[in-house]
């Protein structure tokens, strides 16, 4: 499973890499207001919940907790059954 870690606003965030409306890498979009957009169709993501603003999307993006240790960002990043 592909996770994008995005560093704004003094914070770290690790959110699923994939935009819920299409298989498009998050990662290669925008990164304002603590909302990451999908490039193909401009849904934005909240980095925080997951939550989608704006359609098409209208599923959110699992997000996952951070942990800074030194120059280390650990993820937890646990598979659903």
């Amino acid at each position: 499973m592909p996770v994008a870690l995005v560093r704004t606003e003094g914070e770290v965030f690790a959110v699923n890499d994939i935009c819920s409306h299409a298989n498009v890498s998050l990662s290669e979009g925008e990164v304002e207001d603590c909302q990451i957009e999908c490039w193909l169709h401009g849904s934005s993501f909240d980095l925080r919940t997951g939550k989608p603003s704006g359609l098409p999307a209208t599923r959110p993006i699992p997000v996952y907790p951070v942990k800074i240790e030194g120059d280390d960002v650990l993820v937890s990043v646990t598979q659903e059954s």
